[in-house]
Parts: C-alpha cells; sequence; structure tokens
C-alpha cells in the first residue's frame, strides 16, 4: 500500500513524465485509473453504438451477420486496442495519436494522423448526438404521439450538443464524477435490459434465427458485399477507446492508468455488447414490423412487442441517460484532442483554440469548435436519408488509420520505441500486424457504397469528406508547418512551445 509520501509524489511524477515529453502541466490529474477506465467505455457505450446502428445491421445483413460479425470483429478490434494501449503507455499526451507518429515517423506523419484521428472524433460526436436525437423521438412518439422528422430531429440534435459542451465547460472534478456514474449506469442498466428481455417476453425467436436469419434490403444482390458492410455495426460500436490516451494528461499514473484504460474497455464493452445484441435478436417478435417501425428505432419497437409500452418508454430512458453520458465523454476527448493540436500550432486560429479557462483549466473554446463542427457535419440529414449511416462512416474512416497510424510506424521503425511501464512483450509485432492490416481492409471497406442504386439521396458521402479533410491538411500545411511544433519526446522544450501552452485566458 503507497504510503502518503508516495501519494503525493504520484502527480510529480506524472508531471515530471509529461515535461520530459516536452509539454508542461495545464489541465488538472483529477481523474484515477478507474475514471480513465469509466471514460473509454463511456464514448464506446454499449447502449449506443450498438443501438444506434442496429437498425442499419438488421436491414445490412440481419440477425446472422450482427451476431457473426460482432464475434469476429471484437478480437481484431482488440488487437488495434493493445498494440495502440502499447505506445499510450510510453507517450501519455492529449495529444495522443498524432504525437505518437511525431516521435516514430515524422512530423508529416503527425499532422495527417491528427487530422484523421479529428475527423474520427467530429463524426463521432455527430453520429453519437444525431442517435441521440432518433431516441429521444422515438420515445416522444411512445409518449405522446411524436412523429420524428429531419427538421425536428436535427433540432433535438443541436440541443443535445449544446447540453454537451455546457456539461463540458463544469471542468474535471465533474467529468471524473460522470465518467464513473456513466460506467456503473451502463453495466447495471444493460443488466436491467437483458434480464427483461431474457424472462418478460411470453415469445422468443428460436437460435436458428438469431444466427443464421440473412436479410438483405441494401438494394445489393451479392451476399459477400452485404456481409461486409454489416461489419460497419460492430467497427462503429467499438470505437472511441483512445479516449483513454486524449485524457491522459488529467489522470493519475498516466503510463500505466490509459493504456489499461484502452484495452479493458475495449474487452468489457465487447463482451457486454455482446451479450446485450443477442437479447434484443432474440426478443425480436415480429421481424418485418420492427424494420418497419413508426418509431424510427428499432431497439423502441423491440421493447414495445415484447414488453409493452410502459416498460419500453423506461427502458428507453435508461438508454438515452447512457447515450448522453456517451456523448459527453466523447465530446471531452474531442476538444482534448483540439486543444492539444491546436498548442502544436496545427489549427487554422490556433491561438484561440488553445486558450484554457483559468477558472475551470478547460479548454472552453476547443469545446465549442467541437460541437459546432459537428452540428455542420449532420446537415446532409434534412435531404438524405442514408446521412446518418455516411457519418457514422465517417467517423470509422477516421479512427481506424489514425489509431493503425502510429502502431504502422512504430513496426516500421522499432529502433524509435522504447516501451513503457504496460507493453506486450513477445506478442507485440504479431499484435501490431494483425491490427495495421485490419484496420487498412476497414478504412476501405467503409468508403464503399451502402445501397443501391447510388443516388443524390442514398450516395455514401464519406470519400468525399475524407478527400476534403486531407486536401485542406495539404493545403494548410504549406502555411502552418513552419509554426507545428510537436516536441521530440526527451528533449528540453523549447521555449516558444512553453510560451504558446501557458497562454491561459
Amino acid at each position: 500500500m503507497p504510503t502518503p509520501a508516495s501519494r503525493r509524489r504520484e502527480p510529480l511524477n506524472d508531471e515530471q513524465i509529461l515535461e520530459d515529453l516536452g509539454y508542461t502541466q495545464q489541465l488538472h490529474r483529477r481523474m484515477g485509473p478507474f475514471g480513465n477506465f469509466a471514460a473509454s467505455l463511456s464514448v464506446i457505450s454499449i447502449m449506443s453504438g450498438t443501438l444506434l446502428l442496429f437498425g442499419y445491421g438488421l436491414n445490412s445483413g440481419g440477425p446472422g451477420v450482427i451476431m457473426w460479425g460482432w464475434l469476429a470483429v471484437g478480437p481484431l478490434v482488440l488487437c488495434l486496442g493493445a498494440a495502440l494501449a502499447e505506445i499510450t503507455s510510453r507517450y501519455p499526451t492529449s495529444g495522443g495519436l498524432y504525437y505518437m507518429a511525431r516521435q516514430l515517423g515524422g512530423s508529416r506523419w503527425s499532422w495527417y494522423t491528427g487530422w484523421l484521428n479529428l475527423m474520427g472524433l467530429l463524426g463521432g460526436i455527430a453520429a453519437q448526438d444525431y442517435g441521440i436525437a432518433g431516441f429521444v423521438g422515438a420515445w416522444l412518439n411512445l409518449q405522446w404521439g411524436f412523429e420524428p422528422s429531419p427538421g425536428s430531429l436535427l433540432t433535438l440534435y443541436a440541443a443535445i450538443l449544446l447540453l454537451h459542451a455546457l456539461l463540458n465547460l463544469r471542468g474535471a472534478r465533474l467529468m471524473n464524477v460522470l465518467t464513473s456514474v456513466s460506467a456503473w449506469w451502463h453495466l447495471v442498466g444493460a443488466v436491467v435490459i437483458i434480464a427483461a428481455l431474457a424472462l418478460l417476453p411470453s415469445h422468443h425467436q428460436p437460435a436458428g434465427f438469431v444466427f443464421g436469419e440473412f436479410t438483405n434490403n441494401t438494394g445489393w444482390s451479392g451476399p459477400v458485399y452485404v456481409i461486409a458492410l454489416g461489419l460497419l455495426l460492430p467497427v462503429f460500436a467499438l470505437a472511441g477507446y483512445d479516449t483513454s490516451a486524449h485524457l491522459s494528461e488529467e489522470t493519475s499514473q498516466a503510463s500505466v492508468a490509459a493504456a489499461r484504460g484502452i484495452v479493458r474497455s475495449v474487452a468489457v464493452s465487447w463482451v457486454a455488447g455482446g451479450i446485450l445484441l443477442t437479447a434484443l435478436l432474440f426478443a425480436i417478435q415480429d421481424h418485418a414490423g420492427t424494420l418497419a417501425t413508426a418509431t424510427g428505432v428499432p431497439a423502441a419497437q423491440i421493447f414495445l412487442d415484447a414488453l409493452g409500452p410502459a416498460a419500453a418508454k423506461a427502458l428507453l430512458l435508461v438508454i438515452i441517460v447512457a447515450q448522453v453520458l456517451c456523448g459527453y465523454a466523447l465530446t471531452a476527448s474531442a476538444s482534448r484532442m483540439i486543444y492539444a493540436f491546436s498548442r502544436d500550432g496545427a489549427l487554422p486560429g490556433s491561438a484561440h483554440w488553445r486558450r484554457v479557462s483559468r477558472r475551470t483549466a478547460v479548454p472552453a473554446r476547443a469545446v465549442w469548435l467541437a460541437v459546432g463542427a459537428a452540428f455542420v457535419l449532420a446537415l446532409p440529414s434534412l435531404y438524405s436519408a442514408t446521412a446518418f449511416t455516411a457519418v457514422t462512416a465517417i467517423s470509422v474512416v477516421g479512427f481506424t488509420p489514425a489509431y493503425a497510424i502510429p502502431v504502422y510506424l512504430r513496426l516500421r521503425h522499432p529502433h524509435r520505441f522504447t516501451p513503457g511501464p504496460w507493453h506486450l512483450g513477445r506478442w507485440s509485432r504479431l499484435i501490431g500486424w494483425v491490427a495495421v492490416v485490419w484496420a487498412a481492409g476497414v478504412t476501405v471497406l467503409f468508403m464503399l457504397p451502402q445501397s443501391s442504386p447510388v443516388t443524390a439521396v442514398s450516395f455514401n458521402y464519406t470519400p468525399i469528406a475524407v478527400l476534403v479533410v486531407l486536401v485542406s491538411a495539404a493545403l494548410w500545411w504549406r502555411v502552418a508547418r513552419r509554426t507545428y511544433g510537436v516536441p521530440r519526446s526527451g528533449a528540453t522544450k523549447a521555449q516558444g512551445h512553453v510560451d504558446r501552452a501557458r497562454e491561459i485566458t
């Protein structure tokens, strides 16, 4: 058991590690190991990602693809998470992925990794909060007959973004409380939902339906392609674990806690999410009615058919609270990424976005930028029926290569990497290459068309969004490369960098 003296030294040790990485401590370290794990668990959110794309999964392969896809994708995501955790243990900074890429590959690798990671985070906020709006609309439909429309959902979405911004402005102390509450809410809530679906319905589907039913409403005739499209559900649902890295400057014992937070959050979410999906599929009463639900949310229709209106509304509220807590943690992660990226001079107007509130130690302007950009990303929902799945694909295509690039660079330049206190030992290279190959395949897959025929309404605009981000990053590089300054690990801090880092409002 640590002595009082050793406990007093822990913040100093964390600050010393951060200083060795080239930064001074600005954010408050009020988050413990459990809080860091809880933040990533909240962002992954088994009651968000799994349920937000549940209807998409039912149409893109059906129950069989949902179940076998979940079982197959989980270990691959865990490989990518473990490989990233190993690098996080060595470089526990708010910059996370782009800082790792700088140490292992150089400035240009760092630059594009950062922009991809930022795209993934902003796309994640948009997908998450717009999905919450859909669930709120479903609850209002059951309660008062509310008919969700693109305009009304966008209004709900804007209100949810505003709520997440205001909560994030309250500071690290509230974050530590809410992320811990969120972890328990997700786990206990999942147990309640699973128990209700397992015990209360008068009828359950046979195992052959849950593990073998194939449904194709995508318009594509090739079953292999449809099965591949169905993998978007588990890939999106198990993303966001880089939150542990982005919150490492607010975490004590970050070199170990952030790495463990990544791995444990993926493992727990995979197991719990799989059980939740199984319970939902067994509880389907009317397959066709679930797909054509007036609520707009297939999970809500399952609750309604299997448990009745009162229980359906109660369970929807449990899910909505979990999703709101998820969106809160994801907004925090994105704002810390914006803060760190601006601290290193990467964004237009970096001097504005990197400022930290003196009272709360929160990068408030970065919070507002995160929710504002996320709102813009969801505007196509006003005219596109597939906009939501496109936004989720944008998130996956941003996150996945950003996760994989530091892993690839660590494998390509092993002499540049010294493992931290948490590492994979002799399994490092095998797990790393599995992760990189998997990430490359996923990145290509989710830029392909998701439905047929391809029209202006059904078009997957993910490739355009990625192209815009990469071209913008390339053009901005010509201007910002002179001021973009990610410090080298172990090097003495450049005075100019320290001066920028100390700008506090």
